[in-house]
């Protein structure tokens, strides 16, 4: 099944199994992660909910009515995908209110549990998780020694860290409104739209990015002129020069190398890396042009993604795999280096979350 990631390049080659995933919600599971403790008391409301078969923006609104309040006072640190199973953490604002019953709400919603509430000083705002815990199933596989193989290597080496399809919009109609935008064609006043199109913009050209290097065998290899990052700071260090020593630190994992979340103002890298970059990013002059209109300030994120806690049954042609990823990352990097997607019949593709 051909899709935009098609045009990106598999750090493993292109997997020559087929499969399916997320046939039934329970294939798919994702738990949140906040990585950080409620405070007991303040104005905001936390409840912990388990969904299947519900977008978490209707679960909003619903939990909104049951509260009394505008769905504009629940807020959430992640959107998680409608056909799985998730868990997740949404923030209610009730200032000088009592902890409201929710009894009705799970009642009228069969696919929501209620399983944990809480009082915090601070609202939850997109991002405010340390990531995600997730266990896929993947059915049908016509070739699954071969997944095993590629497991086994994605233990050890990670995969590319893109983004996934769902960030550029079915068929990438959110990369193709953004160079629109970025050529004058029309203007975008909706707050959620600008959103959604200026984060495809970026979140493309980052795939580029590391899809070439991934061409030219050198996601690992350092460049003159790196920007890197140190696990556990969010300090860049650049390779000026690109040592032994710094190439040491890369492959043991301490440090990692980046590619740009393009903004308007320069980038870090120099020397090789960013004649390297710019020959990327430059080809695509309407995505770019639309950042710096926008005045997006300029990020770092690592080439690659390493999953934790990784473990794996196969029963006959089915795979169960387990693994937790960062914030901001997504399982679509993880599943496209295992298998190719083969279209469900009723063309219910799968579809993730970070």
């Amino acid at each position: 099944m051909s899709n935009i990631m098609d045009s990106f390049s598999w750090l493993y080659g292109k997997p020559s199994c087929q499969g399916q995933i997320k046939v039934l919600p329970e294939h798919f599971v994702v738990k949140e992660n906040l990585g950080f403790d409620f405070t007991g008391t303040g104005e905001h409301f936390m409840v912990k909910i388990r969904k299947t078969g519900e977008n978490t923006k209707y679960v909003v609104n619903e939990l909104a009515k049951a509260c009394g309040v505008k769905s504009r006072d629940v807020s959430w640190a992640g959107l998680k995908d409608r056909h799985a199973i998730t868990e997740q953490w949404l923030s209610v604002h009730l200032p000088g209110k009592s902890d409201p019953d929710l009894t009705q709400f799970v009642a009228d919603h069969p696919g929501v549990e209620v399983l944990e509430t809480a009082r915090h000083d601070k609202k939850l705002r997109p991002g405010d998780l340390a990531g995600n815990w997730f266990q896929l199933r993947l059915t049908e596989l016509d070739m699954p020694q071969d997944v095993i193989t590629r497991l086994e290597q994605i233990k050890l080496q990670g995969v590319p860290n893109y983004f996934g399809e769902q960030r550029f919009g079915h068929n990438g109609n959110n990369v193709a409104k953004a160079r629109s935008w970025g050529n004058d064609e029309f203007r975008v006043r909706d707050k959620s739209k600008r959103s959604f199109y200026l984060s495809a913009a970026r979140s493309w050209l980052f795939n580029m990015v590391l899809s070439s290097r991934i061409e030219q065998g050198k996601e690992r290899t350092l460049l003159a002129g790196d920007s890197l990052l140190q696990h556990g700071d969010e300090r860049g260090v650049i390779a000026e020069p690109a040592t032994a020593e710094l190439q040491m630190q890369v492959d043991k994992g301490t440090m990692a190398i980046t590619a740009p979340m393009m903004g308007d103002n320069a980038l870090p890298t120099t020397a090789d890396a960013e004649a390297f970059e710019m020959g990327i990013v430059e080809q695509e002059p309407l995505l770019l042009k639309l950042i710096c209109d926008n005045r997006m300030r300029h990020e770092r994120r690592s080439l690659l993604l390493k999953p934790q806690q990784m473990e794996w049954l196969l029963e006959d042609n089915e795979l169960t795999v387990s693994f937790a990823l960062p914030a901001g990352c997504f399982a679509t990097a993880v599943v496209r280096e295992l298998m190719i997607e083969r279209e469900l019949e009723d063309g219910d593709h799968a579809n993730f979350d970070q």
